[in-house]
């Protein structure tokens, strides 16, 4: 998906009834609308793991999507300062990497 010359690529992976969703790129904008979008059009009973390794900059719409997604029970992967930074500092709750 790309917006203004900004991408965010989106992977999506069930593991063990495990939904993992993996973020590359910039989470602004459109592309944070449109997975909010997504999720709460099919949030399941699925854990899902939300991947912000790969996530380079996160603007304030962005933001608020992940704390959506913190109400909704995701766990956040994060192996990079940037990501634990954001993680740190939303207080998301960080998740195992396998």
């Amino acid at each position: 998906m790309a917006t203004n010359n900004m991408m965010l690529r989106v992977e999506t992976q069930e593991l063990d009834g495990t939904l993992i969703c993996r973020l590359e790129g910039r989470f602004t904008g459109e592309g944070a609308e449109h997975i909010r979008m997504l999720v709460t059009q099919c949030h399941t009973d699925r854990t899902l793991v939300v991947d912000l390794t790969e996530v380079m900059y996160i603007d304030a719409i962005g933001e608020e999507v992940l704390l959506l997604l913190k109400r909704l029970g995701a766990q956040f992967l994060a192996e990079t300062s940037y990501s634990r930074d954001v993680c740190e500092r939303l207080h998301l709750p960080q998740a195992f990497s396998h």
